[in-house]
């Protein structure tokens, strides 16, 4: 819940109020860096639930490379990553949440409590903050195909398209050698593609791989060939041969967001993931983490469930009532004119969403 008045005036400082996009800072319950879907599942619940939220985004991001959306129960397969994206956030901005492109560089916790969020267009004051800022994958050197057109970054989503087709996997570690014998569930023909590399894995993982029918290729690619439609059709190699492939996976490791995590002194773990609580809480208190860049399988569905635990959390945590027996002993009881305990950006857009959907609503 926003500081506000029973009127709904923000009880805040006229610095705090102004305009972000001008340099200056502006205030929230709830500042959310990342605009992929658990942010703006976590912005939605927010929102919802009464709380002045902002989503600060940068744009792009793994969602939005998504040529198609898959594994998202009720999005058909031909809405895109950006698709998806735009009507998620049209949605989270109908309820009252604000939007700002930007890209936050620095964070630090203020003498109240709250969070100072500086960008490269404007600054922010939060109650709590959410990073859902992702990772990045580790992309190979070219030839590549287009993302989405045989070049896949996420094998739970895109496996099922490679059923009976040739599959490459590209890497040299434990984790190309995995997804290429799992690969083999999906279809008989798979290659490891070392690029020239030497294998890093394990004796235990490169004796597993022998026992499994996959081709090893120790050439180097030199070049690429494409059908009509844009999708892959196959390699060159050093070696003189062309094999040819559907698609493939690349698996070079990832490069994990955490900047603003480590800046606000959160707790990573060994894999450079921010280590979290079951509802998104850091080590920091007021500092939660959603989404790719928190330990978990790399899904939309996922990332989107993550997001409204930590919303719900987050609500949990300001939410003004019940107000406790003990503020109640010390302060009295609660007066009507202190409610409703809702931000005042998100009870404007809730009566506007009311009125234009619901039977009138009783001033009185």
């Amino acid at each position: 819940m926003s500081e506000t008045s029973a009127a709904g005036d923000p009880a805040e400082s006229d610095a705090d109020a102004r305009d972000a996009s001008s340099g200056t800072t502006e205030s929230y319950d709830v500042v959310v860096v990342g605009g992929g879907p658990a942010g703006l599942s976590t912005a939605l619940y927010t929102t919802r639930l009464g709380h002045d939220t902002a989503v600060v985004d940068r744009g792009g991001g793994r969602a939005a490379m998504m040529l198609d959306t898959h594994n998202v129960i009720g999005v058909t397969e031909d809405v895109s990553g950006n698709e998806f994206l735009q009507t998620a956030r049209e949605q989270v901005e109908e309820y009252g949440a604000t939007f700002h492109r930007d890209l936050i560089t620095e964070a630090e916790r203020t003498d109240d409590g709250r969070f100072h969020l500086v960008g490269n267009d404007g600054e922010f004051l939060a109650r709590r903050v959410v990073i859902a800022t992702g990772f990045s994958d580790e992309r190979p050197d070219p030839p590549l195909p287009r993302t989405g057109k045989g070049l896949h970054y996420c094998l739970h989503c895109d496996a099922y398209m490679f059923v009976d087709r040739p599959v490459y996997v590209m890497g040299n570690g434990e984790s190309a050698a995995h997804v290429a014998m799992i690969m083999l569930n999906f279809t008989d023909e798979v290659d490891l593609l070392l690029r020239g590399d030497d294998p890093e894995w394990s004796d235990e993982t490169d004796e597993q791989l022998r026992a499994h029918p996959v081709d090893v290729v120790e050439a180097e690619i030199t070049g690429m060939r494409k059908r009509d439609d844009g999708w892959l059709d196959g390699f060159e190699f050093d070696d003189g041969e062309f094999r040819e492939y559907r698609g493939g996976f690349p698996m070079y490791g990832s490069n994990y967001n955490t900047d603003l995590a480590e800046q606000l002194g959160c707790d990573l773990n060994d894999d450079g993931t921010v280590a979290v609580d079951d509802h998104g809480r850091t080590s920091v208190e007021g500092v939660v983490a959603v989404g790719d860049i928190v330990p978990g399988h790399n899904q939309v569905p996922v990332a989107m469930g993550q997001g409204a635990k930590a919303g719900i959390g987050i609500h949990y945590d300001l939410r003004e009532f019940p107000r406790s027996l003990e503020e109640i002993r010390e302060n009295g009881p609660v007066e009507r004119e202190e409610t409703p305990g809702i931000g005042a950006r998100v009870r404007e857009a809730a009566r506007a969403f009311g009125e234009a959907g619901a039977p009138p609503a009783d001033d009185d």
